[in-house]
């Protein structure tokens, strides 16, 4: 259901790129220029946009093409969109800072195309604490309800100093040559309900909260490109629902993870934390695969990669390294190190340990 969701959205996407390029002329453009304490809006012949102070309100409810341009710099400010039509964001050198809640929320339950233009820097950032006196969700400095869809070859930087950096309650799609930072000292860095695939760009993930993830899915991780780092440094809680110790993860994810090119490097140093940590089965055929864990085992176990349904490699390079505990966990008892991952054709280098776990095609 979810690669079904994902063919049709990135047919979307196709059509809309036309309209964060600005190769059609028919898309209603509204430019979204922050100064302050105080915002230009231009193209706005429809009257979607309202504005208090810095906070920017579209309210969007028409069937027509959409494209939000935005630009200028605010530390007391936001974009609040609803809507029930796919539509488009452009990041034209924008920073906005929300002491309150996100920096951008969207609150429209279909495709976000959100367009980091070529050569620009852009930094959204959100508050120590929320307001919640309001009727709709606000779960990181870049939310949405829908699904994101990134583009461009700029550079966005996003922080969430409340609750996560990123977040989408459907999926996210990572395309073109974008450099994403994504930090969190309170919640994941990026945290998705259906899925994240990562096809280009460079991404690099900073996570300091306890029991918090780089990347966390609550279905599957695809990666086929992109060069991703992520660095976990948060230790186990204790989960009262659970009954058990919750631990840090650079990636953890409920279905499989996959990867098939790119670059990943993951390094997690807190008590118990982990590399990557799947429910279901890893599959490595192409790619360089790096998970290092220098945590301790207080309160919980670290392994480099967990996958507990498997461990397949079959193309690529894979490295795992931990100083406590076992590097690679498929969910076997054995003792043998190599019976800890399973190994699809001829490798032309093989080294399995306890500790650390080495195969290249």
């Amino acid at each position: 259901m979810a690669i079904a969701c994902m063919v049709a959205c990135q047919n979307d996407d196709t059509d809309f790129s036309a309209y964060t390029s600005g190769a059609i002329s028919k898309a209603h453009v509204i430019y979204i220029t922050y100064q302050g304490n105080s915002v230009t809006v231009t193209g706005d012949n429809k009257g979607y946009v309202s504005t208090a102070g810095a906070d920017v309100t579209v309210n969007a409810m028409g069937n027509d093409s959409l494209l939000l341009v935005l630009s200028g710099s605010t530390t007391d400010g936001s974009l609040l969109i609803f809507r029930e039509k796919k539509y488009g964001i452009k990041l034209n050198g924008v920073s906005i800072h929300n002491s309150d809640g996100p920096a951008i929320n969207n609150q429209c339950s279909k495709a976000l195309y959100l367009n980091i233009a070529d050569g620009t820097v852009n930094t959204l950032t959100d508050g120590t604490a929320y307001n919640e006196n309001v009727n709709y969700q606000q779960k990181g400095a870049l939310f949405s309800e829908g699904q994101i869809l990134i583009s461009g070859s700029g550079t966005l930087q996003v922080t969430g100093n409340c609750k996560n950096a990123i977040a989408s309650d459907d999926y996210i799609i990572i395309d073109d040559d974008p450099t994403i930072t994504a930090q969190s000292s309170t919640g994941h860095g990026i945290k998705v309900n259906d899925g994240i695939w990562i096809n280009g760009g460079i991404l690099d993930i900073n996570v300091t909260a306890d029991a918090a993830r780089g990347i966390k899915s609550d279905t599957e991780v695809v990666i086929t490109n992109g060069d991703i780092t992520i660095n976990i440094t948060g230790d186990c809680i204790y989960d009262e629902t659970e009954a058990d110790y919750s631990s840090a993860a650079c990636i953890k994810c409920e279905n499989a993870f996959t990867m098939s090119g790119g670059k990943l490097t993951m390094t997690s140093s807190g008590d118990g934390g982990k590399g990557l940590n799947c429910a279901d089965v890893i599959s490595l055929t192409g790619g360089t695969f790096s998970a290092v864990t220098s945590g301790d085992n207080e309160n919980g176990k670290p392994k480099a990669v967990k996958g507990d349904k498997g461990i397949i490699l079959s193309g690529g390079s894979f490295y795992a390294k931990v100083d406590k505990s076992w590097a690679c966990d498929n969910g076997t008892d054995s003792e043998i190190a190599s019976e800890h991952v399973t190994v699809m054709g001829t490798p032309s280098e093989a080294n399995y340990t306890k500790k650390e776990v080495k195969v290249v095609f």
